[in-house]
């Protein structure tokens, strides 16, 4: 077409343009406006609650909340990579403490606590105690998770550091893996008879006729805090400090407590 309008006289050319112009604004107005979307890097043990708090949020703005799941350190290294997306929720603070000097993580709430427990078949059928020992009891398969990779793995390492008994059970382990869900994978398949895991997943409901939970001491496994951050390279600050105030209200608390973690007061239902 643009041939043909250079063949044009100049005041027939100029009213083709301005038809052609106005055709195209009314195709842009006759199309529905596409929604801001939001993505969140969530890690793995806490999207169930996280989803419910999107479905909320989703509801009340004119907005579209994509989550993508995953070990929190692998998470931060692919936001860091893409620098796209709005918020970053790993599976505990020690994530903005470790990678806060770097600059991609700006605003954030406390939004709850992650706590580790041992974790069993159901029923507990070779009587396993609250003792992270049990790990190296020679008749027990046990699964970890890489510290490098998951949450998880940094807060298995430093319990059984702590008793000093990391290295054994890092050599008797069946295998080592990358995150929550593959470790209560392990235990429902039977590869596994004993790990160490945040202590909310055994009561999912995919996982809380498989699998038993055995407290800590709490002495030795400290809760340990949530904190979502918003992305400085985010394009929605505004949107995602939103959903942030709405994670750490008290409607956002109490649909942590349903998923069987603490509130940030350290509440269950």
């Amino acid at each position: 077409m643009g041939n043909i309008f250079h063949r044009l006289p100049p005041f027939l050319f100029a009213l083709a343009l301005v038809f052609n112009l106005s055709a195209c604004d009314d195709k842009k107005a006759s199309q529905p406006e596409a929604k801001p979307e939001v993505l969140l890097y969530c890690g793995i043990t806490m999207v169930k609650p996280m989803k419910e708090i999107a479905d909320l949020f989703e509801q009340r703005e004119n907005v579209r909340v994509t989550i993508t799941q995953g070990g929190s350190e692998d998470l931060y290294q692919s936001l860091k990579a893409s620098e796209v997306g709005d918020l970053y929720l790993p599976g505990s603070a020690s994530y903005r403490k470790r990678h806060l000097d770097e600059g991609l993580l700006g605003a954030s709430a406390h939004i709850g606590y992650n706590q580790a427990a041992i974790m069993v078949q159901k029923g507990n059928p070779k009587n396993a105690t609250p003792d992270p020992k049990s790990l190296l009891r020679p008749d027990l398969a046990a699964v970890i998770c890489d510290p490098d990779t998951g949450s998880i793995g940094r807060e298995t390492k430093r319990i059984l550091s702590e008793v000093g008994i990391y290295d054994d059970v890092f050599r008797k382990a069946v295998y080592l893996t990358t995150d929550s869900r593959n470790l209560n994978n392990a235990i429902k398949s039977e590869e596994a008879d004993i790990t160490i895991n945040w202590r909310a997943t055994g009561f999912f409901p995919e996982n809380r006729d498989q699998i038993d939970v055995i407290d800590l001491e709490p002495e030795l496994a400290n809760p340990k805090k949530l904190v979502l951050n918003v992305l400085t390279f985010s394009k929605h600050p505004e949107i995602a400090g939103r959903f942030m105030e709405l994670a750490a209200s008290e409607e956002g608390q109490a649909i942590f407590r349903r998923h069987g973690f603490l509130d940030k007061d350290r509440k269950t239902d």
